[in-house]
């Protein structure tokens, strides 16, 4: 049984993230938690670890096309990557409970952010019509993407999500690139940033009493590989505005569900921690 929720979780999420870009990792960390019962940190960090490597994976395909605009892919990721490391640091010092609070917070915004790209769809101000935008339109001065990049890194690296909803809004608005470039692009970025995060955890498991479940991690990278270019496949064909707004009902859901298991928690930590590690221990 364990086999095939983790099977089924990360088809999930891999066909999530084929289907709309980016999103579909932000289901990796509650899948590891709620699903498989992971202890909330090792899931944090293990979902680093599979969104980093799907995220190379689907940016193979866009290379090759030439569809990834490598100066800002280091401008915004190198930058991202330091900001990836300094939010894993960060958690050294927080509890689990406190990042999947942050957590859920997130994928609230996410939700928000795809309701509101669904009704800018419906007025055709959408993904096509950027792409067909010219392709050297104003871009930001360097300094902003590079602040954005490190915002979104920290993020990245304390809650363990990818960050490609905030990612492409940023390069398209700041850098300037078409929709289907900014995807693209954002796809390497998050290859970068989950990997400066992982390694970060990694260092630091002793401290945090981590353990990495690496046949889990293994099973999410092939299946959610596979599921990745099936959803990839299907996106051609299926509503976006749709897909978008269900995926942002189940986003909102998640978040209070999510919520709702750690508030308490949270609350609970003062009067039962010696510090924050032995504080992330005591939660599950």
């Amino acid at each position: 049984m364990y086999i095939l929720l983790t099977i089924g979780g990360a088809a999930l999420v891999g066909a999530l993230l084929g289907l709309l870009g980016s999103g579909g990792s932000i289901l990796t960390v509650p899948v590891l938690v709620y699903v498989l019962g992971h202890h909330d940190k090792s899931a944090i960090a293990e979902s680093l670890a599979i969104v980093g490597c799907l995220a190379a994976v689907g940016a193979i395909p866009y290379a090759r096309l030439h569809q990834v605009d490598w100066r800002s892919a280091w401008l915004f990721g190198i930058p991202g990557m330091l900001g990836t490391y300094a939010g894993a640091w960060l958690a050294l010092f927080v509890s689990g409970a406190l990042q999947l609070v942050l957590f859920a917070a997130v994928m609230l915004l996410a939700a928000w952010l795809m309701f509101r790209s669904a009704q800018l769809d419906r007025r055709n101000l959408t993904t096509t019509v950027v792409s067909r935008t010219p392709e050297s339109p104003h871009r930001h001065p360097a300094w902003q993407i590079i602040v954005e990049g490190i915002a979104v890194g920290i993020l990245t690296g304390l809650v363990g999500v990818g960050g490609g909803f905030l990612i492409v809004p940023a390069l398209v608005l700041l850098g300037g690139l078409p929709m289907r470039l900014a995807v693209g692009t954002s796809l390497v970025v998050i290859g970068l940033k989950s990997s400066a995060g992982f390694a970060k955890y990694w260092w630091s498991q002793q401290a945090m009493h981590l353990s990495f479940d690496w046949s889990v991690i293994a099973w999410f990278i092939v299946i959610g590989a596979v599921g990745l270019f099936f959803g990839e496949h299907f996106s051609r064909r299926a509503n976006q505005r749709l897909l978008k707004q269900g995926f942002a009902a189940f986003l909102v859901a998640m978040g209070v569900f999510v919520m709702w298991q750690e508030i308490p928690h949270l609350f609970a930590v003062p009067s039962t921690a010696q510090g924050p590690v032995v504080a992330a221990q005591s939660i599950q």
